[in-house]
C-alpha cells in the first residue's frame, strides 16, 4: 500500500519532469566560453586568469609545453597554490590540454583533474592515420573498444576525455568521426571537435555537427584554417584563425547547427602561432581584446540566426 504523502509527492515529481524538460527546451541558446591559456604563451597564469571574466569565459584550459607551460607552471607551485589563484580570482578549471600524454596515458592527469572537480582532459587519438574507408570503420571501433578501462577510470574521477580531430590521426574524416559516434557509448569519451582539421570538408560541418550530436562533443575549438598555422606569414593572416577576422568561415550555419542539437558542451576561440609557444599579440590586453573581437562576431551571428 502506497501512504498518501509520499505518493502525491510521487505525482508531483512525475508532473514537473516533463515540465521542466519544455523549460529547458524554452531556454535561448548560448555559447559556453572557455578561455585558452595558449594564446598568451607563457605568460604566468597570475596574468591570465584575471581574463577568463574579461573575455566572457566559464573556464580555463590549461595548456602544456610547446603550446604554452601553464601545467608546468602549476607543477613548480603545487596544487594548493594554483587552487588559490583560481579562488582570488573566481575562475574553474575546466580543461586539462595533454596531447603528450596520448588517450591511453591520461591516468595521473585524471586523479589531479578529480582535485579541482573534474572536468575534460583533451587529447589526441593518435595513428595510424590516412586509413583507406575499407578499413576505417574497423580501426575507429578497436579505438573506442581500447579506451573501455581508460573511460572506466575517467568516470571514477569524474573526467571526461575529448579526442580531436587531428589531421594526423585516426580520428580525422568526418567518417571517422560518425563511426566514434555510431561506437562510442559513454558519456566520458567524447570528440573535441576541430573545424580547422576538417577543412578539406568544411561544407559538411554543420551536417556532421548534427550527426554527432550533443552527446559526443563535450568540446569544440572555434579555429579556422589559415596558412599561418604551420608556416610563419603576416599577423594579419595569422589571426585569420580567429572567428570574425577575415577567415571566410561562415559561423551562422555553425552556430544553428549547435542550436539545433541543443548543445551543452564548451566552445573555445583559438588559434596557433608561429612559432608555437608565444603569446598570439604581444600584450595581455591584446590578446583579450581579439578574443572578445571574436566572441563578439559569434554572438552576432548567434542573434541573427535565433533572433
Amino acid at each position: 500500500m502506497i501512504l498518501r504523502r509520499p505518493f502525491l509527492h510521487s505525482l508531483a515529481v512525475a508532473a514537473a519532469v516533463p515540465w521542466a524538460a519544455r523549460a529547458a527546451a524554452r531556454e535561448p541558446f548560448r555559447l559556453r566560453y572557455i578561455l585558452s591559456s595558449a594564446l598568451y604563451g607563457e605568460m604566468p597564469l597570475d596574468a591570465i586568469l584575471p581574463e577568463a571574466a574579461k573575455a566572457g569565459c566559464e573556464v580555463i584550459d590549461i595548456w602544456c609545453r610547446v603550446h604554452g607551460n601553464q601545467r608546468e607552471q602549476i607543477t613548480e607551485m603545487g596544487d594548493d597554490a594554483f587552487a588559490a589563484l583560481l579562488a582570488r580570482h573566481r575562475v574553474k578549471l575546466g580543461v586539462s590540454t595533454r596531447y603528450p600524454l596520448g588517450p591511453t596515458g591520461l591516468g595521473e592527469e585524471m586523479k589531479w583533474m578529480k582535485k579541482f572537480g573534474g572536468g575534460i582532459i583533451v587529447t589526441g587519438s593518435g595513428g595510424p592515420k590516412g586509413l583507406p574507408a575499407s578499413e576505417l570503420r574497423a580501426a575507429i571501433r578497436g579505438f573506442i573498444e581500447g579506451m573501455k578501462p581508460h573511460v572506466t577510470a575517467a568516470e571514477a574521477n569524474g573526467v571526461s576525455i575529448a579526442i580531436e580531430n587531428h589531421s594526423s590521426s585516426l580520428l580525422h574524416h568526418p567518417d571517422s568521426l560518425r563511426y566514434f559516434a555510431e561506437f562510442n557509448r559513454s558519456a566520458h569519451l567524447g570528440v573535441a571537435l576541430a573545424p580547422h582539421h576538417l577543412h578539406p570538408w568544411i561544407e559538411q560541418l554543420p551536417a556532421l555537427i548534427r550527426d554527432l550530436g550533443a552527446k559526443q562533443i563535450p568540446f569544440m575549438y572555434f579555429q579556422e584554417h589559415s596558412a599561418g598555422i604551420s608556416q610563419k606569414v603576416a599577423k594579419e593572416i595569422e589571426l585569420r584563425q580567429l572567428p570574425g577576422f577575415g577567415g571566410g568561415l561562415d559561423y551562422r550555419p555553425v552556430i544553428k547547427a549547435l542550436a539545433d542539437i541543443r548543445y551543452a558542451g564548451l566552445v573555445e576561440i583559438f588559434m596557433h602561432p608561429m612559432p608555437r609557444g608565444i603569446p598570439i599579440l604581444p600584450t595581455v590586453p591584446e590578446i583579450t581584446a581579439a578574443i572578445n573581437r571574436s566572441r563578439d562576431y559569434l554572438e552576432r551571428c548567434r542573434r541573427e540566426v535565433l533572433g
